[in-house]
């Protein structure tokens, strides 16, 4: 096109004699652009956030844009247990609330060591999480004297989301029908009665050692390979008791088993005409629970968030429902402070526990 100039910038233009007017002309322009350009590099880029984005936080950067890509929530447990089902009803919701996928994976092995250890090692950004419960966190450093994790050091509590007590049944055939009686059985009992638990360590091992200390009383304990198992073998009159999860209330309602007392603090919402041992026993509590966990060093602005979504799936009705119909467990929701107020003192309880049973791994 006649009477256009190519600049070609080199330097100071110096090539190109022609574009000297229109330099001079565009050098207060450029000056300005530079002067911004070196306060956009001294303050850092303020960047327009699509609605419902997250501003920069004292996080850091990776705290400023979580979630960035699917959260992925380990379960160290089997598909189909109370774990599993915590997690596959809330990560719809968090999926929702989060605007990402919120992917559950079960990693069973070494007894829930092998999903610690993984996000134990993962990136303190919230996109690899735990769904811990208190045999792993608590129960299991007083059974395995090499874990790839330490616990409380390696581990971050965010959020409780459950807690279910224990109810201890008996088998039909059996003359108890109250707590009262059933120590009084015991005490009276040569050979001494037996009962049945999920296996040597587990939940319903040493919640029945602690009462046992409790009520000065023996019983002979038979570890099976799991609760059903256990369950099972006290149904069909193997064993005398157990201490049995919530799970079991279709077969107390059925009359294959008796209820005598819970663990919580207070009565069962499935049970809810059963006692509970501090009725009789005062200040016993053993309660199971399960709560998300993540990496030492994630940012709070993303901890909170977690735990807000978290907490607002976990109390929803439809969820509350499915909990309690799924073997009758019930939202647990407390402070960080507290949660962890409460792990210290369940290591201290099941450590104590574990000595004097003098339990052993299987």
């Amino acid at each position: 096109m006649q009477g256009a100039t190519r600049c070609v910038w080199r330097g100071a233009c110096a090539q190109a004699p022609s574009c000297e007017g229109r330099f001079d002309r565009a050098l207060p322009h450029i000056r300005a652009a530079l002067a911004m350009l070196s306060l956009l590099a001294a303050i850092g880029t303020v960047v327009p956030q699509p609605a419902g984005a997250q501003t920069p936080t004292s996080g850091g950067a990776a705290a400023s844009v979580f979630p960035s890509r699917p959260i992925r929530v380990l379960v160290a447990a089997t598909p189909g247990g109370g774990p599993d089902l915590v997690a596959r009803l809330m990560a719809p919701r968090m999926a929702e609330a989060f605007g990402q996928p919120v992917v559950v994976e079960n990693r069973a092995g070494g007894n829930g060591s092998i999903a610690a250890e993984a996000v134990a090692r993962s990136q303190p950004d919230g996109h690899v999480l735990l769904m811990g419960m208190d045999s792993l966190i608590a129960i299991n450093p007083h059974l395995y004297p090499n874990m790839p994790v330490d616990t409380v050091r390696d581990l971050l509590p965010i959020a409780s989301l459950i807690s279910n007590g224990m109810v201890l049944v008996v088998h039909p055939s059996q003359p108890a029908t109250t707590l009262a009686e059933f120590i009084e059985l015991a005490r009276r009992s040569n050979p001494p009665l037996h009962y049945a638990s999920g296996g040597n360590g587990s939940q319903h091992h040493l919640t029945m050692e602690r009462l046992k200390a409790r009520a000065g009383i023996n019983l002979v304990h038979v570890p099976y390979k799991g609760g059903a198992p256990a369950t099972a073998a006290t149904v069909a009159g193997e064993v005398a008791a157990m201490m049995s999860g919530t799970s079991t209330a279709s077969q107390i309602r059925s009359g294959r088993l008796r209820a005598i007392a819970v663990t919580s603090a207070t009565r069962s919402l499935v049970l809810p005409d059963v006692p509970t041992i501090a009725e009789t026993l005062s200040d016993f509590q053993m309660t199971q629970w399960y709560g998300l966990f993540g990496p030492v060093g994630m940012p709070e602005t993303v901890i909170n968030r977690i735990r807000a979504e978290a907490e607002a799936a976990i109390t929803l009705p439809v969820v509350r429902e499915r909990l309690l119909a799924g073997g009758g467990l019930q939202p647990w929701i407390t402070t960080r402070e507290a949660f962890e107020a409460h792990i210290r003192d369940d290591l201290e309880r099941y450590g104590k526990v574990v000595r004097e049973a003098g339990a052993r791994l299987d």
